[in-house]
């Protein structure tokens, strides 16, 4: 039967179709002895190896044996009946990585943006749950700043070779802080700092622009906005809050036949990042 190009499964009525070598990646699981015709829950009917078993959990099992990964829906949380299917197919490996239930489960991730005024400049501070998100966004935000003369000042752009760049503030790796706005200076001179957030390749300079850029970004992200609160009436200060769900890491093995245990797989376990 392994000498097949093909092979057809019915399980509980659902059909797959994969390659022999495919179901050989465990030798000593239910499914390599199969093929032998060494099991009786599986039954040859009409060229077709029927079993009585959970079909819409199987998809799993299958995209397992192919990638050899774990990579399942956000909202999944059938662990227990998955880990009982696997155990039926003896795909002990595999039941060792759905025992690490905790790396698979979505986690929460939250953000907030905290915003407020202070006469003709606005004030950011961003802190994030997950610091490899902060990090993104401040390679995304660049801040400009350049002196304008006090007569005759408009909103308008000045050509970016006056302006030159400045540090992001980064307390932590959890935080970034940075304004926008005018400034007064000595003499005749105002401060100004523009903001710009990748993609969009404005320079703004308006912090009520800047928020509205910099919520777009975060929604566009996969964010969603889930309060919105005033931290202190006194200051102006706002407080935004977002939170998203991120993908659960995939936890994969390699499988390796060591000929010193009869063909056995023996696997090793490593998690990868969740993209």
């Amino acid at each position: 039967m392994s000498g097949r190009e093909v092979v057809t499964l019915s399980v509980g009525g659902v059909r797959f179709v994969t390659r022999p070598r495919t179901l050989l990646q465990f030798p000593e699981s239910r499914l390599a002895r199969m093929l032998g015709g060494d099991d009786p829950e599986f039954k040859l009917v009409n060229g077709e190896f029927f079993v009585d078993r959970d079909g819409s959990l199987f998809c799993y099992i299958m995209d397992f044996l192919r990638t050899l990964q774990v990579s399942l829906p956000t909202d999944f949380s059938d662990f227990q009946r998955l880990r009982r299917e696997v155990e039926f197919y003896e795909l002990y490996p595999l039941a060792d990585l759905l025992g690490q239930e905790q790396l698979l489960k979505p986690r929460l991730e939250i953000l907030e943006v905290r915003f407020s005024f202070q006469e003709m400049q606005a004030f950011f501070r961003i802190f994030g749950s997950c610091s490899s998100t902060v990090e993104t966004l401040a390679e995304q935000i660049t801040v400009l700043t350049g002196q304008q003369p006090t007569h005759g000042w408009s909103n308008t752009f000045p050509s970016q070779k006056a302006l030159v760049p400045l540090p992001l503030e980064r307390p932590s790796h959890h935080d970034i802080v940075f304004q926008c706005g005018t400034d007064c200076c000595a003499g005749d001179r105002l401060v100004a700092r523009y903001v710009s957030i990748k993609p969009d390749n404005r320079m703004l300079i308006n912090g009520t622009n800047v928020l509205g850029l910099l919520m777009d970004t975060l929604l566009k992200d996969g964010f969603r906005l889930i309060s919105t609160r005033a931290v202190s009436s006194d200051e102006k200060v706002e407080c935004y809050s977002f939170e998203r769900t991120q993908r659960p890491a995939s936890l994969s093995i390699t499988a390796n036949q060591c000929p010193e245990t009869s063909g056995m797989a023996q696997a090793r376990s490593r998690v990868q990042k969740g993209k």
